[in-house]
């Protein structure tokens, strides 16, 4: 079992929440701000899975030694990811003017 300081604890979470004194600051957002972080956390996640996966199509296609079954596979998975980003960034444009049209 892992023995972690009590002090150490308690100054994480003041360093984190507090000004020392136990007053804790929570930060005041509106919905549309919530919704917003909310929305750029899901297309900063969906476009690093995209490149992870134009990463690993590469790799595919590069170790794929002409055997045509896994270039087709990797030239795919490259394909179906560039065309899921783009989605993404269509999706983050869009939502962004719809947000900003709201304020």
């Amino acid at each position: 079992m892992i023995d972690i300081d009590k002090h150490l604890v308690q100054l994480a979470v003041t360093l984190s929440t507090g000004d020392g004194n136990g007053n804790i600051n929570i930060p005041t957002l509106s919905a549309d701000q919530v919704l917003q972080n909310t929305l750029n956390l899901a297309y900063f996640i969906a476009g690093v899975v995209a490149v992870i996966v134009i990463i690993v199509g590469g790799i595919t296609f590069a170790t794929s030694s002409g055997d045509s079954a896994k270039v087709t596979r990797g030239k795919n998975t490259v394909l179906y990811a560039v065309i899921g980003l783009v989605v993404v960034l269509v999706a983050f444009a869009v939502t962004n003017f719809v947000i900003g049209r709201l304020n």
